[in-house]
């Protein structure tokens, strides 16, 4: 029996027990665990819109906007087309936009609508991978159309129509794609979407409506009013893409509305586009399965031109690198092997293989991993090491070796004296990756031809 006094009979001072702690306080505590690292460079993510996004959010963060809620409902599951009179702000998602980008054309082009009187059948938005930001693109969406609404003195609602991306899929790991539509489609409930539209892309039809089953049924997300409204950290998203979406659209109204500004907005979408695809070459940017952790064992040159109706896709130049190591292996009978040849230093050579396992494996190349070149024929040879150990590796594989070969990593102190062993280039963190894969299948007369 409990003793008279205990925790059973005590009453909880929560408040008490737990004080507020001021800002200050976890300020310095943050400081203090960083031990004197960059705070900035640690804990603020930026987002392609330079949006800065903190560690933590707390109550004083909440925006000071009345949102329009997103009520509870049962969304639609909707296949095919999107409504004719929608606004089709998904297409400019496709073509590489940013959020903010999306978020002002699409309102843009509603506004031209509306100027018009002609009827403004809801918008439509695509819906990629960045989670938490897709979920405050929506949620910013039914703010900004209000505004733009209100101006024309007509109905302040409107219908938000979802679609998954395909832009970030592939051919290559379908079931990758499986996974970011999942959480792509959550993204586009959280965010009060009124239809939402999963497009299949390299997996069964079905499990594309499966998706939305399990969200309904299993989840019951039709049953929750505004799910993500009262989150800090979303809040505050909301209001900040909102914010700066606002001011690209009034730069877009200023040149005469979307009509007039296509020049300008196809530009911006060719920039952001331009930006991350820079990001995936240098894999800052990860599709896993295609420019990081690949399926060595994958061929799909039979689904080469599956989601080829995509406007535009990140993964297409690393899917033409693959297919063309595809097309050279059912050529010739035999797929270009990459030989990661590793010596000295446990921590450092087996760091380098796997970094370069994945990077020439992106590639299409078969990939075999040894300790000495004896016996071993391969059509290109990556020395893995660490660097005081790779002049002297060098001098005594180059000399024997019938293959080019490479270095794992940039001694940069020693690239002149590893050029003159007979290295033929370097591999490392800050290569690019397809420009990387592109130059060794051309010299190795990798060139993808028909049979």
């Amino acid at each position: 029996m409990p003793e008279s006094g205990s925790c059973h009979e005590q009453e909880l001072r929560l408040l008490e027990d737990f004080p507020p702690v001021p800002t200050e306080d976890w300020e310095a505590a943050v400081r203090a665990d960083l031990k004197g690292a960059d705070y900035e460079k640690k804990l603020i993510w930026k987002t392609p819109e330079g949006i800065a996004v903190r560690p933590y959010y707390r109550r004083g963060d909440l925006p000071q906007v009345s949102f329009r809620h997103c009520v509870a409902r049962e969304w639609e599951m909707a296949e095919g087309p999107l409504p004719s009179g929608a606004v089709n702000g998904a297409a400019h998602h496709e073509e590489g936009a940013t959020a903010v980008q999306e978020l002002a054309f699409t309102m843009a082009e509603a506004s031209d609508r509306l100027a018009a009187s002609q009827t403004v059948e809801g918008l439509a938005f695509g819906i990629g991978s960045v989670y938490f930001v897709e979920i405050a693109k929506l949620r910013a969406a039914r703010l900004l159309y209000a505004r733009v609404a209100e101006a024309y003195g007509v109905r302040a609602e409107t219908r938000i129509h979802a679609v998954t991306a395909l832009s970030n899929k592939s051919i290559y790991d379908p079931w990758t794609n499986l996974l970011r539509s999942t959480t792509e489609a959550l993204s586009a409930v959280l965010g009060g979407a009124d239809s939402v539209r999963v497009q299949a892309a390299g997996y069964p039809a079905r499990l594309a409506r499966n998706v939305q089953l399990i969200l309904k049924e299993e989840a019951h997300l039709g049953k929750v009013a505004d799910p993500a409204g009262g989150s800090w950290f979303i809040e505050n998203l909301t209001a900040s893409l909102a914010a700066e979406a606002w001011k690209l659209f009034q730069q877009v109204e200023a040149m005469g509305g979307y009509a007039k500004a296509r020049a300008f907005i196809d530009s911006s979408i060719a920039a952001s586009r331009g930006a991350k695809e820079k990001e995936f070459a240098s894999r800052r940017r990860v599709m896993v399965g295609v420019n990081h952790y690949p399926d060595l064992t994958e061929k799909r040159l039979e689904q080469a031109g599956s989601l080829e109706g995509a406007l535009w896709r990140l993964a297409r130049p690393i899917e033409k690198i693959r297919l063309r190591t595809e097309r050279y292996a059912r050529r010739t009978g035999r797929t270009p092997k990459v030989l990661l040849l590793k010596c000295g230093d446990l921590k450092m050579k087996m760091a380098r293989a796997q970094f370069c396992l994945n990077f020439f494996g992106c590639g299409g190349f078969a990939i075999e991993e040894a300790d000495s070149l004896d016996g071993r024929q391969a059509d290109l040879i990556v020395l893995c090491s660490s660097d005081p150990e790779y002049l002297d590796f060098a001098r005594d594989v180059c000399g024997r070796a019938k293959a080019p070969v490479i270095v794992a990593g940039n001694p940069k102190d020693q690239i002149e004296a590893l050029r003159e062993a007979g290295v033929a280039g370097f591999v490392h963190i800050f290569s690019n990756l397809v420009e990387t894969l592109e130059e060794w299948q051309k010299r190795l007369g990798i060139d993808g031809k028909e049979d």
